[in-house]
């Protein structure tokens, strides 16, 4: 039994499938339809992303959606934000999921199949972007939910649109269109739904190509910065994220 057999079918919200070249596409879904993520996903996707990482068969990976949202959906089911082990647990996972992905040491590309308005980090760690003209970025549900956007927008967006602009992004609640997304640096290719995962695929089969130690290394060396900017500062905004949280807690309940 190889590598991939044993995890292929492990994870019920991610599809995998894998070429004979080695482009292994990630489609995260619910039931076969969009991903409505919660904290089964978030403690999920950290496993799934450390055996992704650890398969030396896997040439290239293709992270996308299903329906028409990559991720626009969120349920409060499976987290704890509001007792100390609860948001240890949302606290760990944090933190290593953003590390399993940068340890997926194999160009990544990102095909945003729409609106991404959580956990936008996924897609910005990825090394080419590219998205639909339906696709729109927010970080929607920190704010909603009252509490600090520490889980890596905070990090990632002032650093891939620039500082003024990363920042006003997540304190206004921007939406941004993927056309200037495109323009700002966030996304690569804007291409026709239809055309989204056969341009993903033919991008992938053309890195897949090179030499293995080649596109290993080149994605190590294209991450390192991401890595120290992940490793200095996920750990501090998750912390800052749940003493937020624990703020909503007892004004939910004035007498704790």
């Amino acid at each position: 039994m190889s590598h991939f057999d044993r995890y292929r079918d492990a994870y019920p919200n991610a599809r995998l499938a894998r070429s004979p070249g080695g482009v292994l596409e990630i489609a995260l879904h619910t039931q076969g339809g969009k991903l409505v993520f919660n904290g089964h996903t978030h403690e999920q996707f950290v496993d799934l992303f450390h055996d992704v990482g650890s398969d030396p068969e896997n040439r290239v990976v293709i992270l996308t959606g299903t329906g028409d949202a990559f991720m626009d959906e969120i349920s409060p089911e499976g987290f704890d934000f509001f007792t100390p082990l609860g948001y240890d647990k949302i606290y760990r996972e944090g933190k290593k999921v953003l590390m399993n992905i940068l340890d997926i040491e194999v160009p990544m590309i990102a095909a945003l199949n729409g609106p991404v308005l959580l956990h936008s980090e996924y897609a910005l760690l990825a090394d080419i972007v590219l998205a639909t003209p339906e696709t729109v970025f927010q970080d929607k549900p920190h704010f909603d939910f009252g509490i600090v956007p520490g889980d890596g927008v905070n990090l990632l967006w002032p650093e891939v649109i620039g500082s003024v602009r990363g920042r006003y992004f997540v304190l206004t609640r921007q939406r941004l269109d993927a056309r200037t997304a495109q323009e700002w640096g966030a996304v690569n290719e804007v291409v026709p739904a239809g055309r989204l995962l056969s341009r993903a695929h033919e991008i992938a089969e053309g890195l897949a190509k090179l030499p293995p130690l080649t596109s290993r290394y080149t994605r190590i060396a294209l991450t390192q910065k991401l890595r120290r900017i992940i490793d200095e500062g996920a750990g501090y905004g998750l912390a800052l994220e749940g003493i937020s949280a624990a703020e909503v807690a007892r004004s939910m309940n004035p007498s704790t």
